[in-house]
């Protein structure tokens, strides 16, 4: 595949994407896109320019066969490589002959195969182009236009294009075809003639002597004053970033200094006290944040949740009244059974714990017995390994042998299909010629055609031009719109409730008052309402608080018996779980000693290489040090040699300690 060839038709499709003749010039959008992809080639921006160009003009022509390829064999092709379609169709109409077959076959070699074998199968069938393609055309140009400059070339290219279907055919089969024996070129030699004998010398001629010239201006020579500024103003920044660098190598490691002690900060926070009082001394000190850990602020509730948790302690209250009467009318106690219900779940829990922990166990038994079976498979897997590679040596030989018997059969079939091809050519001339004597019969009936559909549509031009004249006669009466309006009176339909817009009007300031009075009393409602509401969630509350207090006092002594019963429990063992832990040390102790059996002594050069490679480490780390160590001589020689730095620190110097 061509790359060059690819991106010119990528170009050309990204082109005709983005074109909107409404909005942009032609020109302009070329210019633009060219721009924008860097493309400096004067070759390629002539080609981009130029097929852009005719593919816009002669739309319509490539429009017919990408139209009718999309309608009857592209119904499974993306949509969006139509203009990549629309290239191609325009290349083999109207620059086949420029480009030659040979370009030609390297724009299609830039497509997907299977997608240009369809397109291509489907644009040089000649019955196509010949019947529907032609009269398509023929509505857009005239017929000779289309007979002379696009079916004639094109049909004369055709048996080399229909080559090229073929091998796109056999490309997509995978029939490669045997490469042709390369003929070597005719060599030149050169002429064996007679030297000719030598040229006298003729005599010299004087050299006119030219005027001397102005020399240049010396200003010339001189760099301009911009140029040096800029080099200072680069200088100085320099110079300032250093200096940057060299205060932040110095204070790099400001983090790890120690925290000031306590005497300190109290002698810091008076000065600041002193300070703040000499600079203003009526100013309002502000409140200090409260301290929530030492003083918990109560968290004010919802009317929703209130009376949420109030009608659900309401409830709580029910049933314990409930329970009680059921009591005293002789009901039955279940305090025994709820404890013999607790002691069995107990029991419960420490049979599920030991079930657990036998699980647990038996997982890691297994576990050990399978690392064990692994190391025997390993030792198994490698025997087969060694068998299965002896086999396929002697396979890769069989296959050798078959594959130089299927080469000898390949090159007798190359020779008979050579010997075919040459007797092909004559019967397609013939064809050829029978080929365009129905051409010129169908161009004829086409004229025929032509004229008559012109004359069909003349007639109904004149119609609509009839019609027009008579609508526009019309339009140009003219009519009356203006009416009086009368507030007082009605619209004399007859209706029993009719009323004019005065009426109206008074019904409606009516009708205003009765809302406003209907208002008035629903503010009231309202008010008295939210009194009772009021008064409901105060009652509620007190309630909550009771209940609350309660709870945790209950819940304090439901801790403490939680505690006593937890330190009164004691831990469960099994001869069973005994049994299978003892089982696990030994497959963990046999897992161990296979282990050590198996691994590998060191040899003397593997030792020698691991010597090697520590040393190697230590002047590496070495290295690496002394590297640091020259960095910050260096960034100290230039922290020493600034001036700005020279003077900071002589202000640090200066500065008393505290």
């Amino acid at each position: 595949m061509d790359t060059k060839h690819q991106q010119l038709l990528i170009h050309c499709a990204c082109l005709l994407d983005t074109y909107d003749a409404g909005t942009q010039g032609l020109e302009q959008h070329v210019e633009n896109y060219i721009r924008a992809n860097k493309i400096t080639d004067e070759d390629d921006e002539m080609f981009i320019t130029e097929v852009f160009s005719g593919c816009v003009r002669h739309g319509a022509v490539m429009r017919v066969v990408v139209e009718g390829f999309y309608a009857r064999d592209g119904r499974n092709v993306l949509r969006s490589t139509e203009n990549v379609y629309i290239v191609i169709c325009y290349l083999a109409l109207f620059r086949l002959d420029e480009l030659g077959i040979a370009h030609f076959r390297k724009f299609i070699s830039a497509l997907e195969v299977k997608a240009a074998y369809k397109f291509l199968n489907f644009f040089f069938d000649e019955k196509s182009l010949l019947t529907w393609m032609k009269d398509g055309w023929n509505k857009v140009y005239e017929s000779t236009f289309i007979q002379k400059s696009i079916l004639s070339p094109l049909l004369r290219w055709l048996p080399e294009l229909e080559d090229l279907v073929k091998q796109l055919k056999d490309k997509m089969d995978n029939k490669l075809k045997p490469k042709k024996s390369k003929i070597p070129t005719t060599e030149t030699s050169p002429f064996n003639l007679t030297k000719p004998r030598p040229r006298s010398i003729p005599i010299p001629e004087k050299v006119p002597k030219l005027k001397k010239s102005k020399p240049p201006p010396d200003s010339l020579y001189r760099a301009p004053t911009e140029q040096d500024e800029l080099s200072r103003h680069k200088e100085e920044n320099r110079r300032r970033a250093e200096e940057r660098l060299m205060e932040a190598s110095r204070i790099q490691f400001s983090c790890a200094n120690p925290e000031k002690s306590d005497k300190t900060k109290q002698i810091l926070q008076i000065i600041q006290m002193e300070e703040n009082d000499k600079i203003d001394g009526n100013r309002i000190k502000a409140r200090p944040a409260p301290d929530f850990k030492k003083d918990p602020l109560p968290v004010k509730m919802t009317a929703a949740a209130i009376l949420r948790e109030g009608n659900l302690y309401q409830k709580k209250e029910e049933e314990v009244v409930k329970k009680l009467r059921q009591l005293e009318a002789g009901a039955y106690d279940a305090s025994d059974f709820l404890k013999w219900q607790s002691e069995m779940r107990q029991m419960d829990l420490e049979a599920e714990l030991s079930a657990v922990e036998e699980r647990r166990l038996k997982g890691k038994l297994s576990h050990e017995e399978a690392i064990l079976a692994r190391a025997n498979l390993m030792a198994d897997n490698q025997t087969k390994v060694q068998d299965i590679k002896n086999q396929t040596a002697a396979m890769m030989r069989e296959h050798l042998e078959q594959k130089f018997q299927e080469e000898k059969e390949m090159k007798m079939l190359v020779e008979n299909t050579m010997a075919g091809h040459r007797n092909a050519k004559e019967s397609k001339k013939r064809l050829q010629e029978y080929k365009q004597k129905l051409v010129q019969e169908v161009t004829e009936e086409s004229r025929e055609l032509m004229k008559q559909a012109l004359e069909e549509a003349e007639a109904d031009m004149r119609c609509k031009m009839e019609l027009i004249q008579q609508i526009r006669a019309m339009e140009a009466t003219p009519v009356s719109r203006f009416k009086q309006v009368d507030l007082a009176s009605t619209a004399g339909a007859g209706l029993l409730g009719e009323m004019s817009i005065l009426e109206l009007r008074e019904r409606v300031a009516l009708l205003k008052d009765k809302q406003r009075e209907e208002e008035e009393m629903k503010r009231d409602n309202i008010l008295n309402a939210k009194q009772a509401k009021a008064e409901q969630l105060s009652e509620t509350m007190d309630m909550v608080l009771k209940h609350r207090a309660e709870q945790t006092r209950a819940a304090a002594l439901k801790l403490e018996d939680r505690k006593k019963s937890s330190s009164a429990s004691a831990p469960f063992r099994n001869e069973k779980l005994m049994d299978l832990e003892r089982k696990v040390q030994e497959r963990r102790a046999q897992r161990l000693r296979e282990q050590q059996r198996q691994q590998l002594q060191p040899s003397m050069m593997s030792a020698r290489r691991t010597t090697t490679l520590i040393t190697q480490k230590k002047a590496l780390e070495a290295s690496r040090w002394h590297e640091l160590e020259q960095t910050q001589e260096r960034s100290a020689k230039m922290l020493s040699q600034s001036p700005l730095m020279s003077a900071a620190s002589r202000r640090l110097t200066a500065v008393p300690s505290i």
